[in-house]
């Protein structure tokens, strides 16, 4: 069974579904680069939600769930200083915005700031997470690279079963764009709503058309509306089809 904490949190997303984000326009990013959940967490949430009980849920979730957050900001030497602690404050904000209606909030622990070249693009995580990374499996890490390569604005793990130490609980947590933090520079994406979308999946919620896009059971969630461009569009297709 998949960690209790991460799983109650699901269910308060199911309760609630507040996880709605305006329609993306396209500026040069191509996509979310979370990949597809393991089957044993698919398997677990077709279990979850077909035993769904939502005035047991809402009751569940009357207290609120607190999640311990580390942020890792790592720039290449050409991008040194370009996110503020400030900025982290203000991200922080977002996310205990975006998720309060869920009764799930955020504690910043601790952040911290990195200069390097390699570590920055996203692409030797298997290196800067084992060195970065702080807390246990409950606890959140997220990565702001500066340099997060192939157009992407982030990318997330979906919650597995990890023995502590293992290299799955290493590579736990969220890569994010740093120019993404309110105020920063990837214009319409720097209102924070990057972190707050990839974050969704470290819970264990799935693309809005996970598995077999209009036919499928996607998320689980009526109500959530996109956050990349390929989604949104996909939703808007099934719209048309529903009604021609």
């Amino acid at each position: 069974m998949y960690t209790t904490v991460r799983s109650f949190a699901l269910c308060a997303l199911w309760a609630t579904s507040a996880l709605a984000a305006p329609p993306a326009t396209k500026a040069g990013f191509v996509r979310c680069g979370t990949d597809n959940p393991p089957a044993a967490l698919v398997a677990q949430a077709q279990d979850m939600s077909a035993r769904f009980d939502p005035q047991a849920a809402a009751a569940a979730v009357a207290a609120t769930l607190n999640v311990n957050v580390y942020f890792h900001v790592v720039e290449s030497a050409a991008k040194q200083g370009s996110v503020t602690q400030t900025q982290l404050n203000n991200q922080l904000a977002v996310l205990n915005r975006s998720y309060g209606p869920s009764a799930i909030a955020f504690t910043l622990i601790s952040s911290d700031f990195t200069v390097n070249d390699q570590w920055a693009t996203g692409n030797y995580d298997s290196t800067m997470k084992p060195a970065l990374r702080k807390g246990t499996y409950k606890d959140l890490n997220v990565y702001f690279l500066s340099d997060l390569g192939d157009g992407l604005l982030g990318v997330c793990n979906f919650l597995t079963n990890a023995s502590p130490g293992s290299s799955t609980y290493k590579q736990d947590g969220c890569d994010v764009l740093a120019q993404s933090v309110p105020g920063r520079t990837s214009a319409p994406f720097n209102q924070g709503g990057t972190a707050t979308y990839e974050i969704s999946y470290w819970f264990g919620l799935f693309h809005v058309f996970q598995g077999s896009a209009c036919t499928g059971a996607g998320d689980s969630l009526y109500t959530v509306f996109g956050g990349t461009d390929d989604e949104d569009e996909e939703y808007m297709r099934c719209i048309a089809r529903a009604q021609d």
